[in-house]
């Protein structure tokens, strides 16, 4: 019976009519890219995932391959869900997906088989970490910084290529290690700066800059708007209500929070009033979910035993009072998919 209410609550959710928001129709965006969506942010999750890992340990112990396992896996259960609740095809954002998981799993495939054979004989014939092992921890960090915002294929590899070679030694203690890890970094580098040059011309061809910021109604205005870093006031509804404009992709949680602390409710984000796609980290069972909120998938964080990722959809209503109460009880809401 719990089930069956359940079911019954967010397909109500879900009719909800995108027609009837007040939102401008150019900056709509239909409900299941909250759910496809996810596999794009896992090509963020993942190298962040990477880049901590290797501030402390050698790159060969990443489980690429359980990472690739990981992208699919994922993006066979938001389809598997669109296709249940019958949400519009979006062709496009399929074919998006197959191009950057399919790049990303030949990448993974590709350094898996380097990293696991030259990288752990030079490995074997180090004490330590080298300045270039440590050099690329930085950019890995720097680049996940950077794509959190930024489409990756932005980001300058050129200038972390020059970087390798002029804040590095070329001389020291184990090199063996320092020769291999300059290789590696520099083909990496120069690979993935060729590449994103290809991928910028095919995207600005193909597709639409995407927009920085989303339209959301709120319950009622901020009451203080000038602490609200990037959360604008568009326009205020005769029944009270606020039409604001926050900030798209990671700082999307960060604004939705700030307003959360306010006690300012989102009702509609992008034209969506149903039901949004949120990740959480957590070591535990619980997830401090809302009612009438299920969990998609779950997905274990393979370098933290442990630890795992918990993709819940949850009623549009209730998410800002969730991104308040969840960290208090030990939750950490990873992203919220905005559409």
């Amino acid at each position: 019976m719990r089930k069956l209410l359940l079911a019954l609550s967010l397909l109500v959710a879900c009719l909800t009519s995108s027609a009837e928001s007040p939102i401008a129709a150019e900056q709509r965006r239909s409900v299941e890219q909250t759910f496809l969506t996810f596999p794009e942010w896992f090509l963020v999750h993942s190298p962040a995932e990477y880049a901590r890992y290797v501030k402390q340990h050698p790159a060969h112990n990443f489980p690429f391959l359980g990472h690739v396992g990981q992208i699919w896996s994922s993006y066979a259960a938001v389809t598997e869900e669109q296709v249940r609740a019958k949400y519009p095809a979006n062709a496009g954002y399929h074919v998006m997906i197959g191009v950057i998981g399919g790049s990303t799993t030949l990448e993974y495939g590709l350094r898996s088989l380097y990293e696991n054979t030259l990288g752990r004989i030079s490995w074997a014939t180090a004490s330590a970490l080298t300045p270039e092992d440590e050099y690329g921890a930085r950019v890995a960090q720097d680049y996940v910084d950077f794509i959190r915002k930024e489409p990756w294929y932005l980001y300058n590899f050129g200038a972390k290529l020059k970087g390798l070679w002029s804040d590095t030694p070329l001389f020291g203690a184990n090199m063996l290690r320092k020769l291999e890890r300059r290789y590696a970094l520099t083909t990496e580098y120069l690979v993935k700066a060729a590449y994103g040059q290809l991928i910028k011309l095919g995207t600005s061809a193909a597709y639409e800059p995407a927009l920085m910021t989303t339209q959301v109604v709120a319950d009622h205005e901020p009451y203080d708007l000038a602490d609200m870093q990037n959360v604008k006031l568009l326009r205020m509804l005769d029944d009270g209500r606020a039409v604001l404009e926050l900030p798209r992709y990671y700082d999307f949680r960060l604004a939705a929070t700030r307003l959360g602390l306010q006690d300012v409710q989102l009702q509609d984000i992008a034209g969506n009033s149903g039901v949004i796609l949120v990740t959480v980290l957590t070591r535990g069972q619980g997830t401090a979910a809302p009612p009438d909120t299920r969990v998609l998938f779950e997905q274990p964080i393979l370098t933290e035993p442990g630890r795992k990722r918990v993709a819940l959809v949850m009623r549009v209503a209730a998410l800002s009072r969730y991104l308040v109460d969840a960290p208090r009880q030990g939750i950490e809401v990873e992203h919220v998919y905005d559409y």
